[in-house]
């Protein structure tokens, strides 16, 4: 019992479990307490930039050949689309099996149109695929680090790598200099993480306090469907697909439990994408592939977010009342398949793409996502789970493909194997040479 109070994961639990306990019982306290979560979250954003940056160039000035990280770019898109694809027809399938929508009987001019239009603003410049392609080149390297765009630094990080690849011993300095600097920024991390039960603590006591206990059963037969059909993913899906990999999806989660236990509370990835990387690395996986896959992934491989999009159309056509066609589904599918890339870092972000995809099929009203604005951050939490869980599986599973993860040791580290015990700090994992990376041998 001591080991679990003094784990990171113990101590969010503990958060978890007292902000909603503070949240319930003294809710305009709880409000204040907003701080707490928003500033967590602002702090890892902080250096998440940084840290892609050095981890992909660093990965690919290492990995040599150019043609090797290509092939593992284009497996990765390959797996992302399969797994897109899956997780939009099983959204489609729960929401048609158990009709969460029928019976509402909305009428749309009871709904106010004023709480969409900055997500409707948003959704503009997604239903543009020329827009959305020049969206991914920053106007500047520095814009892309200020804006902390993800996609945009991985465009910058990829062409700095490859330079770097192609440069060869000519430019060692500037690679050992990177390493260096990952260093670093992995060390601010370290402290930054300690702080993570205070940002559970402050984001679910505002929420519990703003909206109340009872804001848990407002659509809840929406939210408890997307749950399931999140669950059916994971433990089905992904779980088929990591044991084809040779591995099981629940040591997985177990070894992540402390990373997942933060999402848990704060409803979003971005608080631990350099620790995940840094775990994943730690298992055996190669860090080229590592820093390829999960930026990448968090853009283009948003399992939840796939769920959800076909789920919540379906749901609002069924609560206005709006019958849907064979066709109108498959443009629903169709149009999710591209409205759902890149939405990563946009406020708001499930009902902007929610939006983008609606205004693009006529007989569905846009004016309907209102009803799902009240539990937009409840059905968030599982949304940000399974997007992180599912790229951490395609990272695995495309090191597998490529032979870039040392199978052995990854057995060793999900079986909690106490001589490989996860070390949380950046300089105390291999000795002398300073990487926080085992995988360079793989």
């Amino acid at each position: 019992m001591l080991k679990f109070f003094n784990s990171l994961f113990g101590r969010v639990v503990i958060a978890l479990v007292a902000g909603i306990v503070i949240g319930a019982l003294f809710p305009h306290f709880a409000q204040s307490l907003r701080p707490l979560g928003d500033g967590f979250l602002k702090l890892i954003k902080m250096v998440i930039g940084p840290i892609v940056f050095c981890v992909v160039v660093s990965g690919m000035a290492h990995a040599g050949d150019l043609k090797k990280v290509g092939r593992v770019g284009l497996k990765a898109v390959v797996y992302f689309e399969i797994m897109t694809t899956i997780a939009l027809v099983i959204g489609a399938v729960l929401a048609y099996a158990t009709r969460p929508g029928v019976g509402m009987n909305i009428d749309l001019h009871s709904l106010d149109p004023g709480s969409l239009a900055s997500y409707t603003e948003h959704a503009k410049s997604l239903k543009d695929t020329a827009g959305f392609l020049l969206k991914i080149i920053p106007e500047t390297a520095i814009d892309a680090f200020a804006k902390g765009d993800i996609l945009q630094i991985l465009v910058f990080s990829v062409l700095v790598g490859s330079a770097l690849s192609l440069l060869g011993p000519r430019v060692q300095r500037v690679n050992g200099l990177i390493d260096e600097l990952a260093q670093v920024f992995f060390r601010v991390m370290s402290f930054i993480i300690k702080l993570a039960p205070l940002g559970v603590l402050g984001a679910i006591a505002f929420t519990t306090g703003t909206y109340g206990i009872a804001s848990l059963k407002q659509l809840g037969m929406l939210v408890v469907v997307f749950y399931a059909s999140c669950f059916v993913f994971v433990v089905v899906v992904l779980g088929v697909v990591m044991r084809l990999a040779g591995f099981s999806v629940f040591k997985l989660i177990r070894y992540l439990r402390e990373e997942l236990s933060i999402v848990l509370g704060t409803a979003s990835s971005d608080a631990v994408l350099p620790q995940i990387m840094r775990k994943l690395e730690w298992m055996g996986v190669k860090d080229s592939t590592v820093g390829l896959v999960i930026p990448t992934g968090y853009s283009f491989n948003l399992d939840g977010f796939s769920i959800y999009l076909t789920l919540a159309v379906i749901f609002i056509a069924q609560a206005t009342n709006t019958p849907l066609s064979t066709h109108d589904l498959i443009v629903v599918v169709l149009v999710s398949l591209v409205t759902s890339k890149g939405a990563h870092g946009i406020p708001g972000s499930a009902i902007v793409i929610l939006a983008a995809t609606l205004s693009a099929i006529p007989a569905i009203p846009v004016l309907g996502l209102v009803l799902i604005l009240p539990v937009d951050w409840f059905v968030g939490i599982a949304r940000a789970l399974t997007n992180l869980i599912g790229n951490c599986v395609a990272t695995v599973v495309v090191a597998v493909w490529e032979n870039d993860i040392d199978k052995a040791r990854a057995r060793r580290v999900l079986n909690l194997d106490s001589e490989l015990r996860f070390v949380p700090t950046s300089t105390d994992l291999d000795g002398e040479t300073g990487h926080a990376n085992p995988a360079h041998a793989v």
